[in-house]
């Protein structure tokens, strides 16, 4: 605590990963700083859970709530969330995509992210997240879905459900996503495990979130029908999509768009 008390004294040149605080609320941090808080943070069994989700070493099994604690000090930082990002420790990673200065993103950014990403935690939320919200996320996502290595197919597909998640129907080119419902419903079974449960959520996303495509989208699922797939030693289970996208319609939220899909 007396580095991080420090910094925040002396206000220091910024180190690698820092930079002076633009918010009076914000934190100066290092990524030295946060790696070693973060080891502190970790938990063993919560390490155990994510083991079973796939996340790899290293990382501490640090819980989300103690991430997002983090992340109001620090607040959005493009050039620590890259340094965090390149730890390669899945927590300071999970982390760099919550501080990440989405619209500062580049192409290339987010494209050695992608590559980068170690675990389903992270090609399929974290990177996608970022990718949706920055400039890039369409054009990215299309080409991502095209890719033979399911990693990144997957973080296309989750891209694209968060595009539709958060940008008005006006903004949205519909006869695309049309097309896309189409190669989900002519392609999904072919596809390897994880590449389908992130199309199935492009369908709940669609049919959530796109008012004019719902009934499009419900269709398509009910066709389909479950959407089995191994989820390895845990008891989660794949969305049935018809569900999801009625639960949207019941509950009145149908159509309305998020303001951010990081969570």
């Amino acid at each position: 605590m007396w580095s991080i008390w420090r910094a925040r004294r002396l206000r220091p040149r910024p180190a690698r990963g820092a930079s002076a605080p633009t918010n009076p609320k914000e934190t100066i941090m290092t990524v030295d700083e946060i790696v070693k808080e973060l080891k502190a943070l970790g938990k063993e069994a919560y390490k155990n859970v994510l083991k079973n989700h796939g996340v790899q070493e290293p990382f501490f099994g640090v819980k989300i709530e103690e991430l997002k604690k983090i992340q109001k000090r620090v607040r959005k930082n493009y050039q620590l969330a890259l340094d965090l990002y390149d730890t390669g420790i899945y927590d300071a990673m999970y982390l760099a995509g919550l501080v990440a200065d989405d619209f500062k993103m580049t192409k290339k950014n987010l494209k050695h992210w992608a590559e980068k990403a170690s675990c389903n935690m992270l090609s399929e939320y974290t990177v996608p997240w970022v990718a949706a919200e920055s400039g890039h996320g369409r054009e990215l996502a299309l080409e991502w879905i095209e890719s033979k290595n399911a990693k990144i197919a997957a973080t296309g597909w989750a891209t694209l459900s968060g595009i539709v998640a958060m940008t008005d129907d006006a903004k949205l080119n519909m006869a695309e996503l049309k097309q896309l419902m189409d190669r989900v419903r002519e392609t999904i079974r072919r596809q390897p495990d994880r590449v389908q449960y992130v199309m199935n959520g492009f369908l709940i996303a669609v049919g959530s979130y796109v008012g004019s495509l719902s009934d499009a989208a419900l269709q398509t699922a009910e066709k389909l029908g479950p959407i089995v797939v191994g989820m390895g030693n845990t008891e989660c289970k794949v969305p049935y999509a018809p569900d999801y996208i009625q639960k949207a319609r019941k509950r009145g939220s149908l159509g309305k768009k998020r303001k951010t899909v990081k969570c």
